[in-house]
């Protein structure tokens, strides 16, 4: 057993942990799956670098030692399920929402890839604003912030809707699409209702912006929004309570959350892990958070496998959805 591994501990330990960390303003990582069933909780000074590595835009904890050069030539091959076998699992998702169970129900799939990169190779030399390794096990390179608190106020950016940037007029073509705009405005609501269960004064404060993303295959623009809220004046010795409970993220669950989770359970053919769940920095004063999309995975026998979807909604369209979530199988090497 790696050291790591005797890290975790449950989500009821985790909150106190946190509650205790935060009220003495002690600089901690944490890190949860998308079931909250597994979780860490730690000072930087007690985590081994070589088995557990993250990067934040202000804060990393990285080796000393320099990874491997990566290949002359990257390599990667994706071998995604069948178009047959993720309908199958799309139309359990679109019979619930015709049903009234839920509106907008994210639905994820695991690729096999085939890649001459190491998951400590993908982790150091991808370009993202959040990165995150554990030593035999995953590496995420995730564009999406979760929640930053900052002198008092604390602040979500949920990301929905993606377009391939080299389609003309992808831009326009993104901000007036029907369907994405509707599924951005509901999740954008989702997590203006979860913000307000620890929040005051809470505010969309940008609506629907976009960002470019470049990756080994390409540009993609993404669409966010930015929510703030305030949070009152001892909220340091309750980070634990007010970021459980929020999740799981309801940009990568849906709405409404729990019956939508209960559906996600029965669609997926595969466990998500820690794909799809948190991790965050907290540096004595204020706090920065990560949801654990565009994931590697590596299995038992050194294989690795990719984690992707997207929402669903009941204007989604099959054959397109399937094609988004093949499209987000990239690393973003160039």
């Amino acid at each position: 057993m790696n050291s790591i591994e005797r890290l975790f501990i449950d989500k009821e330990q985790a909150i106190k942990r946190m509650n205790s960390l935060g009220k003495d303003r002690t600089p901690f990582f944490f890190l949860t799956d998308f079931g909250t069933e597994r979780c860490l909780v730690e000072k930087t000074d007690d985590l081994p670098a070589s088995e557990l590595q993250f990067v934040f835009p202000e804060h990393s904890h990285i080796s000393r030692q320099k990874p491997d050069e990566m290949p002359g030539k990257i390599e990667w091959e994706t071998y995604p399920e069948s178009f047959d076998t993720y309908k199958k699992s799309f139309d359990k998702v679109r019979s619930n929402i015709l049903a009234g169970n839920s509106f907008l129900t994210n639905l994820t799939c695991a690729t096999p890839v085939r890649t001459n990169m190491s998951l400590e190779q993908i982790f150091s030399f991808a370009e993202a604003r959040y990165k995150l390794w554990l030593k035999d096990r995953f590496t995420v390179f995730s564009p999406e912030t979760f929640v930053r608190i900052h002198d008092g106020l604390i602040y979500s950016y949920p990301m929905k809707g993606t377009i391939d940037a080299g389609i003309p007029d992808a831009r326009e073509r993104l901000i007036n699409d029907v369907k994405e705009r509707a599924e951005h405005a509901t999740i954008t609501d989702l997590i203006r209702n979860d913000l307000s269960q620890s929040a005051t004064e809470v505010t969309v404060t940008r609506f629907m912006y976009l960002e470019k993303l470049t990756t080994n295959r390409g540009a993609l623009w993404q669409m966010s929004s930015e929510i703030r809220g305030r949070l009152a004046s001892d909220y340091r010795q309750l980070l634990g309570d007010i970021i459980f409970r929020m999740l799981p993220a309801g940009s990568i669950s849906g709405a409404p959350k729990k019956k939508t989770v209960d559906i996600i359970h029965q669609a997926e053919n595969y466990n998500r892990g820690f794909y799809t769940g948190v991790m965050g920095y907290f540096d004595g004063d204020n706090l920065d958070s990560a949801v654990l999309i565009r994931f590697i995975e590596q299995d038992g026998k050194g294989r690795m496998i990719f984690k992707s979807g997207g929402g669903i909604t009941f204007q989604s369209k099959v054959r397109s959805e399937y094609e988004e979530m093949k499209q987000k199988v990239y690393v973003p090497i160039y």
